[in-house]
């Protein structure tokens, strides 16, 4: 378990990345809504040794997507924090055709679309035109973005961008990470990506019915 010393400021993070209101919050805790505000309007207090226990097992039972979203809120606001955990994703077209990697995770293999992380200072759209290069040997540029979301299995804040193909073939440049990459027929995209997993204005701007 991390060791948390929680101050009313970590306390109103937990709550936060739970996505509870103060009353809910309260409630899972076993304290008035008023002592929630309190942490609202002190962030600097030290609630008492029973309350810290209680905080303690609201973190302890969290889900992985939770404890992200409080380690984000809880580290300071700088630039730096914040750029490192934004990804640039393309969507590359290639008439009835879109590019995919097969992404190594572990010793699992799942099918998504190229990435690469935006460094402090980067355009999210050069950054995705650059790694799908590099992953697939294939030039493309960016035709309009599609919005950005946290991403309900990474937890890392993800921009789409829609993009059409230049040049090259889909080739795997990067062994270490991918074990493929290829362009796959749209309509058949589903079948390597699940369409929940999906962001849907990618599938809206794709034109895939779900």
């Amino acid at each position: 378990m991390d060791v948390i010393t929680w101050t009313g400021e970590l306390a109103c993070h937990l709550q936060a990345a739970h996505r509870w209101n103060r009353e809910e919050f309260a409630e899972r805790l076993g304290v008035h809504p008023q002592t929630v505000a309190g942490w609202h309007s002190k962030p600097a207090i030290v609630p008492r040794a029973e309350i810290q226990a209680a905080l303690d097992t609201a973190y302890e039972r969290a889900s992985p997507p939770v404890r992200l979203r409080f380690a984000r809120l809880a580290q300071p606001p700088t630039e730096t924090a914040a750029q490192a955990l934004r990804v640039a994703i393309a969507v590359v077209l290639r008439g009835a055709e879109v590019l995919l990697v097969q992404r190594r995770d572990g010793g699992d293999l799942h099918w998504q679309f190229p990435a690469g992380v935006v460094k402090p200072g980067a355009d999210s759209a050069a950054v995705a035109v650059k790694e799908t290069r590099a992953e697939t040997g294939v030039h493309c540029s960016v035709r309009e973005p599609l919005g950005s979301r946290l991403h309900p299995t990474t937890g890392v804040e993800a921009l789409y961008h829609l993009c059409d193909h230049l040049m090259g073939e889909a080739t795997n440049l990067d062994p270490a990470e991918n074990a493929e990459a290829a362009f796959v027929p749209v309509a058949s995209l589903t079948r390597f990506i699940p369409a929940d997993r999906i962001y849907r204005p990618v599938l809206d701007a794709l034109g895939v019915a779900v």
